[in-house]
């Protein structure tokens, strides 16, 4: 799986959140957590679009964008990512630490301590 960056990362949180969304609506609901330029979400989405990370259609006369990227398995692969690059644990993360997250619900987060106890060891 691509793992977005931060930024891409943050985008997608909006669109997880509600979606479709013009780019014009992503921009400002990422406003707190990004502060860039309109112009620099337009080129994130574009790049987001080449990787396959979101989709583009056309509603009403405007283009709006959806998330293609699934969320647990994407937080699951960045949270695997971190755990394996930045602290250098080979052992699952553990689930407490996204405990009181206002990304997932409680569903969701048995799915995401499910996959990331049964990430491939040999996967990295």
């Amino acid at each position: 799986m691509n793992i977005p960056s931060v930024t891409e990362l943050t985008l997608l949180k909006v669109l997880w959140k509600q979606q479709p969304l013009s780019a014009r609506e992503i921009h400002d609901a990422a406003a707190g957590e990004l502060d860039w330029s309109f112009s620099s979400t337009r080129k994130t989405l574009d790049r987001m679009l080449e990787k396959d990370m979101v989709g583009l259609q056309l509603a009403h006369g405007v283009n709006v964008y959806s998330a293609r990227l699934e969320k647990v398995g994407t937080l699951a692969a960045f949270a695997h990512d971190f755990g394996r690059r930045v602290m250098e644990i080979d052992a699952p993360l553990p689930v407490t630490m996204f405990t009181g997250s206002k990304l997932v619900d409680q569903q969701e987060l048995a799915q995401l301590e499910q996959m990331l106890h049964d990430w491939p060891a040999d996967e990295a």
